[in-house]
C-alpha cells in the first residue's frame, strides 16, 4: 500500500506523464462532482441545516495538509472567547457505522486516529459519522455553540456557514488535475467560492503573494514543534534539544510524512526515516529495530501506539501559529456567526 501511495504522489506532485494518461478518467470525475454539487445548490438534493453555525475546515487535495492541528487550535482559541465547539469527522480508517461520541480513551479502531487525537487535545465534544448530517444532529445535543468539521468540504449534505481550505504551501495543488490523474477532489476554481484559504508553511508575506486566495481572506500558518512527551503511561517530557547529537527513528503515518521529517531535521536532529501510509494501523512489529534509539512520531501516530509503547517512544506535539495577528480575523468571523445565531 505504501508503495502505491509513493507512486501516486510521484505522479501527482511530479512531472510524470501518468497524469496525462489518466486525464479522461479525471474528466469523468469532474463531471460527476460538478453535477452533485449543482444538485445540492439547486435544492434537488437537500442539505441538513444545523441549529448552530457549521465551519468546514477542508481541502481540495487528498492527503494531509494540516487540517487537524488547525481544528484543534481554532477550537481552543474559541473556547477562550467563551464559545464551545463540537468537532465532527468522518472517522476515516475506523469501522464507523453511525454517529458516535469519541473520548480520549476511545479505541482508535472504533473512531479513527484523528478523532481520538482531537478528543484528547481539546476535551470538547467530538463525533464521528460517515453521514455528516447525522453527526451534526448528535453534536447539537451536546450543548455546543458551533460545529467545526475536520474535512467535509465536498460533503454537501451538510449545509455550512463558513468554508476554510487548507493548502500545503510546499506541495500546493500538485499537477492541478482531478482524481485519479492528480490529487484534487475539486478543481482550483473552487477556491473562488471558499471564504478563507490557509497556507500551511507560509508566513504573512508569502500568504499575501500566493496565487491561491480565499474569497474573503488568505492566512499563513506555521506548525510549531512543542516539547516531546512520552507515548506510554505516565507524563514524561523532554526538550527537543535533548535528542540532538544521536540518531533517532522518525515514524510518520500521515498524508505528507516528509513534513514531519523536515521539522526534526530543522531542529538539528539526525533522522532515520520510517514513512508509513496515512492512517497506518501500527503494531509492535513495526518497531522491531536493531537498536534502542529513541523513536519520535506525530501525535496522530502516537494514539495508535499507547498499548505497546515503551520508554523509547516519544510524540512530538505541534502548535499552530497563524499570521497575521494570530488569525484574529478568522476567529472574529466565526465569533460573529455564533453571536448572530445565538
Amino acid at each position: 500500500m505504501r508503495a502505491l501511495e509513493r507512486r501516486l504522489n510521484a505522479w501527482w506532485y511530479g512531472d510524470g506523464v501518468a497524469g496525462l494518461l489518466l486525464a479522461p478518467f479525471a474528466l469523468l470525475f469532474a463531471a460527476v462532482t460538478r453535477l452533485r454539487r449543482s444538485l445540492y445548490r439547486l435544492g434537488v438534493l437537500r442539505a441538513y441545516r444545523a441549529s448552530v453555525p457549521v465551519v468546514i475546515i477542508g481541502n481540495l487535495s487528498v492527503g494531509g495538509t494540516g487540517k487537524s492541528p488547525l481544528v484543534a487550535h481554532l477550537a481552543t482559541a474559541l473556547a477562550r472567547r467563551g464559545l464551545r465547539a463540537g468537532i465532527l469527522l468522518r472517522g476515516y480508517g475506523a469501522d464507523v457505522r453511525g454517529p458516535r461520541r469519541v473520548l480520549a480513551d476511545t479505541p482508535v479502531q472504533e473512531a479513527g486516529d484523528e478523532a481520538v487525537m482531537l478528543a484528547a487535545a481539546t476535551a470538547l465534544p467530538v463525533v464521528v459519522s460517515p453521514a455528516r448530517s447525522a453527526g451534526a444532529r448528535l453534536l447539537e445535543t451536546q450543548g455546543i455553540d458551533l460545529i467545526l468539521c475536520d474535512d467535509g468540504l465536498q460533503h454537501y449534505a451538510l449545509a455550512r456557514d463558513l468554508e476554510v481550505v487548507v493548502i500545503d504551501a510546499a506541495r500546493g495543488l500538485g499537477n492541478g488535475r482531478l482524481l485519479p490523474a492528480g490529487p484534487l477532489r475539486e478543481g482550483a476554481e473552487r477556491l473562488a467560492s471558499v471564504d478563507v484559504v490557509v497556507l500551511n508553511g507560509a508566513d504573512a508575506v508569502q500568504a499575501d503573494r500566493w496565487a491561491w486566495r480565499g474569497r474573503e481572506a488568505t492566512i499563513g500558518m506555521q506548525l510549531v514543534p512543542q516539547a516531546p512527551r512520552g507515548v506510554g503511561q505516565g507524563s514524561r517530557w523532554q526538550s527537543l534539544e535533548r535528542f540532538v547529537g544521536q540518531p533517532v527513528h522518525a515514524v510518520a503515518g500521515i498524508g505528507h510524512p516528509e513534513r514531519f521529517f523536515a521539522t526534526l531535521r530543522a531542529a538539528g536532529l539526525t533522522v532515520v526515516e520510517h514513512a508509513f501510509g496515512d492512517h497506518h494501523a501500527y503494531s509492535a512489529a513495526d518497531f522491531a529495530f536493531d537498536d534502542q534509539l529513541p523513536i519520535l512520531m506525530t501525535t496522530k501516530d502516537a494514539v495508535k501506539c499507547r498499548s505497546f509503547a515503551d520508554e523509547r517512544f516519544w510524540e512530538l506535539p505541534v502548535g499552530v501559529r497563524l499570521v497575521p495577528d494570530e488569525g484574529r480575523d478568522l476567529l472574529d468571523r466565526i465569533d460573529a456567526l455564533c453571536r448572530r445565531k445565538g
